[in-house]
């Protein structure tokens, strides 16, 4: 009875991950942020014009932030429905998600600074973590492209019986992940509701996210005991870790450890890719 309950699961996974990537799914995600990005604007106009509204004090730069918040949603779901196909994919996309955190958070600063400017110094030191999270987000851009082309996707399991179980129980990791997403999106709305501010809880489903990779580098030890695959799995759950701590890390020390954290990655793939190619011209030999 319990494993007829995880294969509904498994089987609503499916209908879901077939239907995420289908180009209706990208235009209704497109529409949506293109909604919320007009009322954004729509809302900047009307504190401009000093109209009342719920949200006061917000400039025209709040529509940009409020897109980049839907889209970065989105991002996180197609995070967790890429967990089950690759882990270092989602590892990618992880990095994905940070650059654009980056670039919201640059462009919420830079609502700060409309109308007249006064370049001097004091200026120049609040333009600053501006410059250092814009840049910061190329870095992770450039990092995340290199990390994707390096990519060399081996099969650690033994046959076809062994790579479903194995797709299974990273399937009903999503499922659950996707389901504690949104119970934090709806906690998120109340807190948000009652305070009048709206809080993300995007550190804690990192740091679900960190227990979600051990678990499946843990599970991954009954199909391969390899140090090769060990260290890589390893070092992606700790690039999980740093890419958690710049989620709340202050300026410039937020993009240090993405970068850090990137070039990790980077760095292992590169020598994990050459280290296997050695190991098959050994075998060949």
């Amino acid at each position: 009875m319990i494993k007829e309950f995880f294969k509904k699961q498994i089987r609503i996974f499916d209908i879901l991950d077939e239907h995420w990537e289908s180009p209706r799914v990208s235009k209704m995600i497109s529409n949506l942020v293109v909604i919320f990005f007009v009322a954004g604007l729509l809302i900047g106009l009307l504190n401009y014009l000093g109209i009342s509204n719920p949200l006061q004090h917000v400039s025209s730069f709040f529509a940009i932030e409020l897109a980049f918040n839907v889209l970065l949603i989105f991002e996180i779901l197609g995070l967790i429905f890429l967990i089950p196909h690759s882990v270092a994919d989602s590892v990618g996309k992880q990095f994905e998600i940070i650059s654009l955190l980056l670039l919201r958070d640059a462009f919420k600063e830079f609502g700060h600074y409309l109308g007249e400017l006064n370049w001097g110094m004091d200026f120049l030191w609040e333009l600053a973590p501006i410059v250092s999270d814009a840049f910061g987000a190329i870095l992770l851009f450039l990092i995340t492209g290199l990390f994707y082309r390096a990519q060399r996707h081996i099969q650690i399991t033994g046959n076809y019986e062994e790579q479903s179980g194995f797709s299974n129980i990273k399937k009903l990791i999503s499922i659950y992940l996707t389901l504690t997403f949104f119970l934090l999106g709806v906690y998120d709305l109340f807190t948000a509701y009652q305070t009048n501010h709206f809080n993300y809880s995007l550190e804690l489903f990192y740091t679900l996210l960190i227990f979600a990779d051990v678990f499946i580098l843990l599970f991954s030890l009954r199909y391969t005991t390899k140090y090769l695959n060990l260290f890589r799995y390893s070092s992606f759950a700790l690039a999980t870790i740093f890419l958690r701590l710049t989620l709340s890390a202050p300026p410039y020390f937020n993009v240090l450890l993405a970068v850090i954290a990137g070039l990790m990655v980077l760095g292992v793939t590169s020598i994990y890719n050459g280290m296997l190619k050695k190991s098959k011209e050994g075998t060949e030999v």
